[in-house]
């Protein structure tokens, strides 16, 4: 495929101009950062690994009827997507205390919370993504009233999908990042899960043994990131269950 226009560059990923109107293709980069990109490694596979990853959950979404910004995956590290125009916002949906929210609360890391807790965070890499709450958003336009109630119902209904996708393979999910963008339709919109759906953007316990299965193995230097990232693939039938794990990952089509 001819490489297209670069319309944007970020920490892990790269957009490019789709081959038809209203789409863009997304490439993943094998780029791992952490702490506001304060640590920074290059992970060879990391960037295939997050594409099929990525394509298997929004596939999934997609067919419970949660609309997404995926159209299909192209290669082994770029999908096609629609084009939309992302809401400021990154949307934390938690289950078990972890992170930023054992910090700031002070709660013994895992945690489970009496009901999922869905936070919103000012996307600006300059402030740290900075958390806001509701007025904020109102305040500063963000989003309207309705947008938020769809989104908070969008948040919910992909926490449930992932929630169940993942204990069935013995994997809790604790937490996850999604990002949400306006699909434009003639005169109508629409909101989307957009971005991407991955380990990057997820913190994934093994449910026996506490085994940390996402970028926090990266953050907290706790060993190989494929490694786990493999074994997310593996158990989700994405790689083949015989397999051993290679610096480039050989997945199934």
């Amino acid at each position: 495929m001819a490489r297209r226009k670069k319309i944007y560059e970020g920490k892990a990923k790269i957009l490019y101009e789709g081959p038809e109107p209203g789409t863009i293709v997304q490439y993943f980069k094998d780029d791992a950062t952490a702490f506001n990109a304060q640590k920074k490694d290059v992970i060879e596979g990391k960037g295939v690994l997050n594409n099929r990853l990525s394509e298997f959950f929004m596939n999934g979404l997609n067919g419970i009827g949660v609309p997404t910004h995926f159209i299909r995956r192209l290669n082994m590290r770029e999908q096609l997507c629609r084009a939309c125009e992302i809401i400021p916002l990154e949307v934390v949906v938690r289950n078990y205390a972890a992170g930023s929210l054992s910090k700031r609360l002070g709660l013994e890391e895992g945690m489970p919370l009496p009901r999922p807790i869905v936070e919103y965070y000012y996307k600006d890499d300059k402030l740290g993504d900075p958390m806001v709450t509701e007025e904020h958003i109102a305040a500063f336009n963000w989003a309207s009233q309705q947008d938020m109630d769809d989104i908070l119902a969008l948040a919910l209904r992909v926490n449930d999908f992932l929630s169940g996708v993942m204990m069935a393979v013995g994997i809790k999910l604790v937490d996850f990042k999604i990002e949400i963008g306006r699909v434009y339709e003639g005169d109508f919109q629409r909101l989307v899960v957009a971005d991407e759906i991955s380990p990057d953007s997820c913190r994934l316990w093994d449910v026996e043994t506490g085994q940390k299965l996402d970028k926090d193995v990266f953050r907290r230097d706790l060993g190989s990131l494929t490694d786990a990232y493999t074994e997310v693939a593996r158990r989700l039938g994405i790689m083949p269950k015989a397999s051993t794990n290679v610096t480039k990952p050989t997945l199934i089509n």
